[in-house]
């Protein structure tokens, strides 16, 4: 499903002279019931629990000048073959009541039996929430209630969304549906907007039998081309289980088997749950009950707070030092980016870094205006720039020199710049400031920054030490090891930028006159301590007895134990996403199989109709009509036998090389 903006169409100047041939019978909705629909229709805007899509921000927007904003409509997930009587005008934009009309329609063309179905849709997130109940309400929608939908969301779309849409709509974990993208709609819009600039200002009827014939070539051309496209898909079937069957029992092998029937339990009971609840799909996701992150803190604070009573200065104060430590993150991400390049770089690295200088330089401007509101006039005291200098956890092997021996302009720079933080002001100067209150609400607020750098640390561990395990040591060639540490080099390139958040956002909590419990808490970081132990990449590996993770697995990680627990829990999801795909692959070659007996099935039975189609025309003495159907008889025999042939010599081919 999706909707193309570029089918656009003018008023008709002369609507009463319009002469409909064809209406409904094509590929576009009849018009008289479709404008009942949307006469009925509510048009109710609901609050997005998603990120802000465009498909939603402009559903209502109008254009005055035009009659169709656009088209929308449902074609195969598949092929890419438009379902006849489903396509749809936009009268504003992207509108739930439109999609809503070409998603029952589509529901009612040769789906008798079928009790399940899988949609994708760029918002699906959103538009599936209450569709059922908009059906209920309608008197001109309708569909099976037998008729299970299960949403989904392309591959390319699911990545603007909110992480958790990943695991819950994208095709990868759609039990059923063998490996497809979800995408198709978008490639079909490039042919068809092949002829939207010259329908835009035909007549109603002229552009709608013009799009309805379009759509039918384009069908036409899916269908005799089908013999290709399953060939193509079989030979990508063949290699994607191969290699996705490989790296899935990699990690197979290692797993206990009575945790891999565990959590093959656990997966069968996620998918069995994800029609009435797709957050039963998070059983992909590491869940770890974490200790409180920075935003749930700013958010208890808000709460906590009395905006409405409380003096100007102090509103909104804990979203003021919240943002400070934002910019603090940005300052230690910039300095390990111009550590990274010292002085070879290139004009275009100079370039970026002079960009992000730019955004940051204006960033901390605004924020300082603001502390004129919450801290007065007592702050700006020149402070040494060596604040900022800490130690950057890296495995880079840059010169040091590039790095610290930098012309005074840099010194200057943005990143080594002191903001106006009460950590940074320090105890005494506050309480002079009168903003001593100021003080243990950064201090909450730094735990919070804390606990996000440590548990940012060990999901980029764990990822890293099961690259170890699956891809760099298993690799075969130069060239597979070599893009294998590349993945490594990224992922410690993450590490070290959480490592180094988190010892600078320990050396501020130092300023603040900690409690004996936050130091036990929140102990220095070592450099050793950022190695994992190899039971995460591997946990069958003997000599792993007397080992034990550093500190930082058991901060207020709720598992009982952080060792086995931690590991078995990463491992899990690993295990789960690779088996993911190579289910999906073993899916598509079942499929793929299946659609060229259908394909070939097809092409019989067309040929069998005209045939028989023939034979009546010569008995009722239409020698123009019969010589028509025979034509088409013989096209689809044609196309049957050469599709037999091609799939049996493919499948013989490739046997013939698994032997050899």
């Amino acid at each position: 499903m999706d909707g193309n903006f570029k089918a656009e169409h003018l008023h008709p100047i002369k609507p009463f002279d319009e002469v409909w041939l064809s209406d409904g019978l094509g590929f576009m909705v009849g018009k008289d019931r479709y404008k009942m629909h949307l006469a009925e229709a509510a048009d109710t805007v609901e609050k997005s629990s998603c990120n802000n899509h465009q498909a939603v921000n402009q559903a209502n927007a109008a254009r005055h000048k035009l009659e169709s904003t656009g088209i929308g409509g449902v074609a195969c997930a598949r092929h890419g073959c438009f379902v006849p009587h489903s396509m749809v005008d936009f009268q504003k934009g992207e509108r739930q009541m439109n999609m809503d009309y070409a998603l029952c329609e589509a529901s009612q063309h040769n789906m008798e039996g079928i009790t399940r179905a899988v949609t994708f849709y760029d918002i699906n997130c959103q538009y599936n929430k209450h569709f059922r109940v908009w059906v209920d309400r309608s008197r001109f929608l309708a569909m099976s209630p037998e008729l299970n939908i299960i949403p989904g969301i392309g591959l390319w779309h699911v990545h603007g969304h909110q992480d958790s849409c990943y695991v819950r709509y994208a095709s990868n974990f759609i039990e059923g549906i063998g490996r497809i993208d979800g995408e198709i709609m978008e490639t079909l819009w490039a042919r068809l907007n092949l002829i939207s600039p010259a329908a835009r200002g035909m007549s109603s009827p002229h552009r709608k039998e013009c799009l309805d014939y379009q759509m039918n070539d384009s069908n036409f051309c899916k269908m005799i081309r089908m013999k290709r496209t399953l060939c193509r898909k079989y030979k990508l079937a063949r290699n994607g289980i191969s290699e996705s069957g490989k790296a899935f029992d990699r990690l197979d092998e290692a797993a206990p088997a009575d945790l891999k029937t565990e959590w093959l339990a656990r997966e069968r009971i996620a998918q069995s749950s994800r029609m009435n609840d797709p957050a039963a799909m998070d059983e992909y996701e590491i869940n770890i009950k974490k200790a409180l992150s920075k935003k749930e803190i700013e958010l208890r604070l808000l709460e906590e707070g009395d905006a409405r009573n409380a003096a100007p200065s102090r509103r909104s104060v804990a979203t003021w030092i919240s943002t400070g430590l934002a910019i603090g993150e940005a300052q230690i991400a910039l300095l390990i980016e111009v550590r990274r390049i010292g002085r070879r770089s290139t004009e275009t690295q100079r370039l970026d870094i002079a960009r992000q200088r730019d955004r940051l330089q204006g960033q901390i401007d605004g924020f300082t205006r603001s502390a004129l509101t919450h801290l007065g006039e007592g702050f700006n005291a020149d402070d040494e720039p060596d604040d900022l200098n800490i130690d950057i956890l890296d495995d880079l092997d840059d010169d040091p020199a590039d790095f610290m021996e930098a012309p005074d302009t840099w010194r200057n720079s943005p990143e080594l710049t002191i903001i106006p933080l009460p950590s940074n002001l320090g105890v005494d100067r506050c309480r002079r400031c009168m903003a001593e209150d100021l003080i243990p609400l950064e201090m909450s607020l730094r735990e919070g920054q804390a606990n996000n750098a440590l548990h940012n640390l060990r999901i980029h561990l764990c990822n890293k030490a099961i690259l170890f395990q699956t891809t760099v040591r298993q690799a075969k060639s130069q060239a597979l090891k070599t893009r294998a540490w590349s993945q490594v080099m990224s992922v410690q390139q993450a590490v070290s930028l959480h490592a180094s958040i988190y010892t600078k956002t320990r050396k501020q909590m130092m300023k603040l006159e900690p409690g004996h419990d936050q130091l036990q808490k929140y102990k220095p970081l070592l450099r050793e301590q950022l190695k994992i132990s190899t039971a995460v990449g591997d946990p069958n590996a003997r000599g792993q007895r007397n080992e034990s993770l550093a500190w930082f697995w058991s901060v207020e990680v709720d598992l009982g134990g952080p060792d086995q627990l931690w590991n078995e829990e990463f491992y899990r999801v690993h295990w789960l996403r690779a088996k993911a795909p190579r289910d999906r692959w073993r899916e598509e070659m079942t499929l793929v199989k299946l659609e060229m007996d259908w394909t070939c099935n097809f092409f019989l039975w067309k040929a069998t109709q005209w045939g028989d189609q023939m034979q009546e025309s010569l008995e009722t003495r239409l020698p123009g009509h019969a010589c028509y159907s025979g034509r088409q008889s013989q096209m689809y025999s044609l196309l049957a036998q050469d599709a037999q042939a091609v799939f049996q010599d493919l499948q013989n081919a490739l046997i013939e090389d698994v032997d050899e």
